[in-house]
């Protein structure tokens, strides 16, 4: 008899694994609360661990063709003077989140994806070898099965936009208390991304035009030009959290994956490389497993320990780029570091 599997979310990690497990035999059910896919969505960048995992779901060579593919990043001060630089051999392909939702959706039967209907784990625990939570950060699952692990606030905040120009480098600017980073997209436009204390003045206020221009009006000419272009766009802005589950990701024959396990801050951009990795390794461990409660112990030794490590590295660096005290010395310190590689 073929297993089965309950996935609840349709985000990234819900429908990478729904894909991850037909491949290998299983039937899925996916359940989201939402009544559609999300759509837009700023630019992802898929590291070579990510593409490998999207090489396993079958869509690596579809997002190669549609990606930006991006070698390298600056880091730059307010003033446009470089502080650091990431080496050109660690390479991105950046997608838009819509694009990679739509082309995984694309693998799915439409029979496997029940919109507008979220779950109790209570009533669907009992009916499939597994359920997968990928419900993201404020995860229901997470919250039922360990009740103890709860989402951790970073004391930043996020803002996130497209604008129309075309830019072909990555870089991000670093300030006192704030960054701003800038990477091109799928579509030929350019991506751009705040990130900021929460406590700075004007945060109520930051998701638009304005309060954005006047946050950082100052800086260098490159983020002047994505400023003035800002009128008429959408500006995502969301209070940043990460979770480092001090538990297995597994209980019984529940697991959970992507941001449900180990949200992350943005700031090494990993958060969507992991959810994919984690529907890869997932598959791989149940086809690979002589039962279902094996597969599932060896996907949470091959997964827990690196993504905790990554949440960590994440929130320290999330800290150092929006220090407010001390940035002379944090930016020098990254000079030496790049100067020395």
């Amino acid at each position: 008899m073929r297993k089965h599997a309950i996935i609840i979310g349709a985000g990234v990690a819900g429908l990478a694994t729904a894909v991850a497990l037909r491949r290998i035999g299983w039937t899925v059910a996916v359940y989201e609360r939402a009544s559609e896919l999300a759509n837009g969505g700023t630019a992802l960048g898929m590291w070579p661990e990510a593409m490998r995992a999207l090489d396993h779901l079958g869509v690596g060579g579809y997002v190669r063709d549609q990606a930006a593919y991006s070698r390298g990043a600056r880091i730059l001060d307010p003033a446009g003077s470089m502080i650091g630089q990431i080496p050109e051999s660690r390479c991105a392909h950046l997608i838009s989140r819509g694009r990679l939702l739509a082309t995984l959706l694309d693998q799915l039967p439409a029979t496997d994806i029940h919109w507008a209907q979220p779950l109790k784990l209570a009533d669907v625990a009992h009916e499939s070898d597994v359920v997968v939570g990928a419900d993201g950060i404020h995860s229901v699952v997470r919250a039922r099965c360990w009740s103890s692990a709860a989402e951790h606030a970073l004391g930043t905040v996020a803002l996130r936009g497209v604008v129309d120009a075309e830019v072909s480098s990555v870089s991000e600017t670093w300030g006192r208390g704030a960054l701003f980073g800038i990477t091109p997209t799928d579509d030929g436009r350019t991506n751009w991304f705040a990130c900021l204390r929460s406590d700075r003045l004007g945060v109520a206020d930051a998701a638009t035009p304005r309060a954005v221009q006047n946050m950082f009006g100052s800086w260098h000419g490159g983020v002047a030009d994505v400023l003035s272009r800002l009128e008429g766009t959408a500006i995502d802005r969301r209070e940043l959290f990460d979770v480092s589950l001090p538990h297995p990701y597994v209980r019984g024959n529940v697991a959970v994956v992507g941001d449900a396990a180990h949200a992350m801050a943005p700031n090494l951009g990993r958060g969507a490389c992991e959810s994919l990795v984690d529907a890869a390794v997932l598959a791989r461990a149940l086809e690979a497993a002589p039962d279902v409660a094996e597969g599932l112990r060896r996907y949470n030794r091959l997964r827990r320990p690196r993504t905790r490590r990554i949440v960590k590295t994440a929130r320290t660096l999330n800290r150092i780029a929006t220090a407010e005290r001390g940035t002379r010395v944090r930016n020098e310190m990254i000079r030496l570091l790049a100067s020395s590689r």
